[in-house]
């Protein structure tokens, strides 16, 4: 019976909600569920909202105008079309960030998805494809998951969008970005992905929405667009969890894409 079932499944849930109590995605005080946030945490993540530079997604401190954008844009146009961060990179946002990377927290991947779902909701609608930004062979098998490619799943399941992690190859092992100045990011991702031949089809002629958990100097970004673009996708969009605001970036502190 659907009914009885389903008061299982209840019970069953209650049961394990008591014996293993979320924790908050923060600070680990117990919350109502997986990656909820307590009060105190809440407070102190800032949302990216408009008004924002319209195509690099910086947010303004007063409204410009529409159309008007970032010193940024003009003086660097990139190759993509617009880039959309859901939170700024700081704080709980980057413990988020880091638990999800690198303590295997992919629990948060749903929630943090629907922030961004909320962030990026024209560049969604926009899309043909959602493209996780890939990790190297080497390194997916010492880390075992992309956290891109969980972000992108659930921002998948939410939206109904194709997500299509295998169009998009990291074909260089980089290192590491930590440390690395802007300079030294930008040499270091250059011809680092590239379309497979046998991948060109699928992406041919479609508009690609490329996700990441963070962008902080743009560089991954940049290089992986020119690789989808070369590989010929029709228009690129960005969109990540969290974005390192003007001002923010620390070289050697910072996890980035």
């Amino acid at each position: 019976m659907p009914t009885l079932k389903a008061f299982l499944q209840t019970c069953g849930a209650g049961a394990m909600q008591v014996l293993f109590p979320s924790g908050c995605a923060g600070c680990g005080r117990i919350v109502s569920e997986p990656g909820a946030l307590c009060v105190s945490c809440w407070r102190g993540v800032r949302f990216l909202e408009m008004p924002w530079c319209e195509v690099m997604g910086t947010p303004f401190s007063h409204d410009m105008g529409k159309g008007f954008l970032s010193a940024e844009a003009i003086a660097n146009p990139p190759p993509f079309q617009k880039a959309r961060a859901a939170v700024a990179y700081r704080g709980v946002a980057r413990s988020m960030v880091r638990n999800l990377k690198y303590r295997d927290h992919t629990d948060l991947a749903p929630w943090m998805a629907k922030w961004m779902m909320r962030a990026g909701a024209e560049l969604v609608e926009d899309c043909d494809l959602i493209v996780p930004v890939p990790l190297h062979r080497s390194r997916f098998f010492w880390r075992r998951f992309n956290q891109s490619a969980e972000l992108a799943r659930a921002l998948s399941k939410i939206s109904g969008k194709t997500v299509a992690p295998q169009v998009l190859e990291r074909v260089k092992n980089t290192r590491q970005q930590v440390g690395l100045k802007l300079a030294e990011r930008q040499e270091n991702v250059r011809s680092a992905f590239m379309v497979p031949p046998e991948k060109q089809i699928d992406v041919h002629g479609r508009r690609a929405l490329l996700i990441d958990d963070v962008y902080t100097t743009g560089s991954t970004a940049i290089a992986a667009t020119r690789a989808l673009l070369k590989g010929g996708a029709a228009a690129v969009d960005v969109l990540t969890f969290a974005r390192v605001l003007p001002g923010d970036f620390q070289p050697d502190d910072l996890e980035t894409i």
